[in-house]
């Protein structure tokens, strides 16, 4: 072998050694990044734990909010629903009661008006009967 030969093989060899101690070195770093990532993993975690359980309480008063929003709703759309039908109840029985009566009494009163305008009409003929006996026996 020449000495050139060996002095390029000693070359390569420490350059190995360079990548392989460079390769440990990363595998370390990568070992010690994973733990602390692991580590803010954990920490995220039970830093948010309380907050997403206050959240679903959140939102479990929000639905039985709704739940029982929509069951006061129904009863006010019932409550409505009866007051309108009692209303037009009410109105059928007061149209019932009092315009029927109300026409009645003006047929009535139109009979009565009727009557005595033919009575009214019954005397003026009378009169003018007499008056125009009276006017031939004043001649």
């Amino acid at each position: 072998m020449t000495p050139w030969a060996e002095i390029f093989l000693g070359v390569i060899a420490v350059a190995t050694i360079a990548m392989a101690v460079v390769q440990i070195g990363v595998i370390v770093a990568a070992g010690r990044l994973a733990r602390r990532v692991d580590r803010l993993a954990d920490q995220v975690e039970n830093d948010l734990k309380p907050l997403f359980t206050h959240l679903n309480a959140i939102g479990r008063d929000a639905s039985r909010a709704m739940a029982l929003a929509t069951v006061q709703v129904e009863r006010a759309d019932k409550l409505f629903g009866d007051l309108a039908a009692k209303v037009e109840e009410t109105v059928t029985i007061l149209q019932a009661n009092l315009v029927t009566p109300a026409r009645e009494g003006r047929a009535l009163l139109a009979a009565l008006r009727a009557a005595l305008g033919a009575i009214r009409s019954a005397r003026g003929r009378g009169r003018q009967t007499r008056a125009e006996e009276e006017d031939a026996l004043f001649i």
